[in-house]
């Protein structure tokens, strides 16, 4: 078997131990050692740059491509699938090896990039939204009548449902079309057109009906939840991980503490949000004047509940964002208090625990899968990072 060395560079293996000059050893798509000096049978030069574990993106939408309805509305129904390929090797591009896709993209999605088709980072998939009626995964529009952007098909149920029973039966259907996770929304959301991201959604009886099913067939729940209600209910029940937690009070943060609760914080999405509308994409007002309304709530937020030690995994929400823009994040997590090291970890060691995949990747030790990214530059700076991506391996193959 032939051996890789990637060499002459700083490595961050994954951990919160500081960054350090060492070689990263590769054979057969697994890491053989890391260390000074190692040989290998060909060489990768990362002078001038720092080797990490493949990143995570906890929260996209392969799907979904950008905030432009009417566009969407014109677009073939298949095409969408097309353009989610690109989306994909976009985001793989990007230094993103491992996603969770929060919502649109089916089992065929995942299996293309599984067998090798399409190029594309590792997926897990919720396959749709669990939402209650008027709630944020409902497509009633003003209009009187529902869009559906894309639309239910064969491998994607619509994600309503009202009461415990017919939870129960969504999240069943979810698992029987390949779900990894099951995603439900707990609280409104900024970009709906009627509910309020401040106000709780669904009863605890139908979160933990969701969540009882989600374990019963070995899997877990992420909860869309943007206000606190949304997030205690949501945390009360057992959820794994909050997704935005835009509104979060110091009980919330006590709860999510008590209960091991993982925040994925998107804060790429309203910023995106806000570029999209400012360069001149037809968002809705109601939706702009929401995201203008929440942005320095949301980071005060993340900087409290990372100061009491909430556990991190990086998410953006990209498709509401462009694809291949994820590592972006990587620098609004700083900016809420974070060292480089601290970030860099959201994004490997501990979105890897989150999805259960520690024991795989995440980190760079011996016997881990061999997914890298080769970044341009000082490791303690994470301004521009998807600009300064330099390769990027999985199974220690460049992709």
């Amino acid at each position: 078997m032939t051996r890789t060395v990637f060499t002459g560079g700083t490595v961050y293996d994954g951990t919160l131990a500081a960054p350090a000059a060492a070689d990263v050893l590769v054979e057969d798509g697994r890491i053989l050692e890391v260390g000074i000096g190692l040989d290998g049978d060909e060489a990768v030069d990362c002078s001038g740059a720092f080797v990490s574990p493949g990143f995570f993106d906890c929260h996209v939408h392969v799907m979904l491509t950008d905030l432009d309805h009417l566009r969407m509305m014109a677009t073939p129904f298949s095409l969408n699938f097309f353009m989610a390929a690109d989306n994909l090797r976009k985001t793989l591009a990007g230094g993103v090896t491992t996603v969770r896709d929060a919502g649109l993209a089916d089992l065929g999605t995942k299996r293309a990039v599984e067998t090798g088709l399409i190029p594309g980072p590792r997926m897990h998939i919720a396959v749709e939204m669990i939402s209650q009626t008027g709630g944020h995964g409902d497509t009633w529009e003003l209009c009187g009548t529902h869009v559906d952007l894309i639309p239910a098909h064969p491998g994607r149920p619509n994600g309503v449902a009202d009461g415990v029973d017919a939870v129960r039966r969504k999240a069943r259907e979810m698992i029987r079309s390949g779900a990894d996770v099951l995603k439900v929304a707990t609280s409104g959301g900024v970009m709906s057109p009627t509910d309020d991201p401040r106000h709780g959604q669904f009863t605890d009886a139908e979160v933990a009906a969701l969540v009882e099913e989600a374990h019963a067939a070995g899997i877990e729940v992420m909860a869309h939840a943007q206000g606190t209600a949304g997030v205690k209910r949501a945390v009360r029940t057992g959820v794994r991980s909050i997704e935005h937690g835009i509104y979060l009070d110091d009980e919330s943060i006590e709860m999510m503490l008590a209960a091991g609760t993982w925040l994925v914080p998107t804060m790429h999405a309203p910023q995106s949000v806000l570029k999209a509308a400012a360069a001149g994409v037809p968002i809705p007002a109601t939706a702009v004047a929401q995201t203008q309304a929440v942005v320095a709530e949301h980071r005060a937020s993340m900087k409290r509940a990372y100061q009491a030690g909430v556990r991190f995994a990086m998410g953006t929400d990209c498709g509401i964002g462009p694809h291949g823009t994820n590592l972006d994040e990587l620098g609004y997590l700083v900016e809420i208090g974070m060292s480089p090291v601290e970030a860099l970890h959201a994004a490997t060691r501990s979105a890897a625990e989150l999805l259960k995949v520690a024991d795989d990747r995440g980190t760079l030790e011996p016997g881990k899968r061999a997914d890298l990214v080769v970044v341009e530059g000082a490791v303690d700076d994470l301004t521009g990072v998807p600009g300064r991506i330099r390769g990027v391996y999985l199974d220690g193959r460049a992709v």
